[in-house]
């Protein structure tokens, strides 16, 4: 359950008084997502979201994320937006935790999505990149390829809990994939770096909103669709791949961004590359999440097996 800090009704009509947002009709925890608290919040003049940012998401980060959400929604791109107090101002503090009032979107996020939804998302991700090519700021990735080997060193010999062999296999994948990254030869964007299907919402086959840019950053384009490939084009446990939705993914990304000849043929490391990200920062929450804890684990495992697929896609290619 995503709820760390507890607000009460009393602080949230003491909230919603400095807006021009109507008075508390009710406010529920949201359960999804596993970075920040969130409540549903319904007012007489209708719903939003409101957002506690917790311990992973840096205050410091917040105006970046804020001036996405604005640009994104300027060029008509289905992101939430903060709202702006009476006095101008989107971050507050509420339970001692910086926190947005965000525009509520509707639709749902999927469990299993089809092809026909998964191209839908895909050209939602090539879109959202054409618009943030005018995007004036900045942030570096904090799960970018040079935190993975310090994040490794801290899990340590506890990734064998996880696993036996766990901590020299994974040793090994990160430094392949580090030896071989070369972000120089790659177009940057600033980039989602988390679409995972409960970060899309949508209504049938149609997106109504891109949701959750809290690990947003400047980093490789293609690298954000290899990411979202890896979330979307397989079962929970990471043993079956659907091909069908994985090539539609990115059939719909191309119709923004044709992929080059190199992108292609990076494509299996940089996939490789998205399934050690989630795989160590799985493998550290598993480590140090305590038993009785309110969020749910993850399993690193699911995105180990990811790896394995996309390594032998790297095989065929050089066989």
């Amino acid at each position: 359950m995503a709820v760390y800090t507890h607000v009460s009704a009393e602080e949230m009509e003491r909230l919603l008084a400095r807006y021009e947002v109507g008075t508390l009709v009710s406010a529920k925890g949201i359960a999804e997502g596993v970075e920040n608290s969130n409540y549903l919040v319904d007012t007489t003049a209708g719903r939003f979201i409101l957002t506690l940012y917790e311990k992973r998401v840096d205050a410091g980060d917040l105006p970046f994320f804020l001036a996405l959400l604005d640009h994104l929604a300027d060029k008509g791109i289905a992101a939430p937006p903060a709202i702006k107090d009476r006095d101008g101002q989107a971050i507050q503090t509420v339970g001692g935790r910086p926190a947005c009032l965000i525009r509520f979107l509707p639709g749902v996020s999927l469990s299993h999505p089809i092809p026909a939804q998964a191209r839908a998302a895909g050209l939602a991700l090539g879109q959202m990149h054409a618009a943030l090519r005018d995007f004036p700021l900045s942030r570096p990735n904090s799960m970018g390829v040079d935190t993975w080997q310090p994040l490794f060193e801290r899990c340590g010999r506890s990734l064998d809990e996880i696993a036996p062999g766990f901590h020299d296999a994974l040793g090994s994948a990160i430094a392949e994939v580090t030896r071989n990254w070369d972000a120089g030869r790659h177009d940057l964007s600033t980039i989602h770096a988390d679409l995972f299907p409960d970060n899309v919402l949508m209504q049938g086959d149609r997106v109504t909103g891109l949701i959750d840019f809290y690990f947003a950053c400047t980093d490789i384009r293609v690298y954000d669709l290899a990411v979202m490939h890896s979330a979307w084009s397989f079962d929970a446990t990471g043993s079956h791949y659907d091909a069908a939705v994985g090539n539609a993914v990115i059939a719909g990304y191309e119709e923004v961004f044709p992929l080059t000849a190199f992108e292609r043929e990076q494509w299996p490391m940089l996939a490789s590359g998205a399934c050690i990200r989630f795989a160590l920062s799985r493998a550290w929450d598993w480590l140090n999440t305590p038993a009785d804890a309110l969020v749910t684990r993850k399993d690193p495992l699911a995105y180990w097996r990811r790896l394995g697929h996309y390594n032998s896609m790297l095989a065929e290619r050089l066989a």
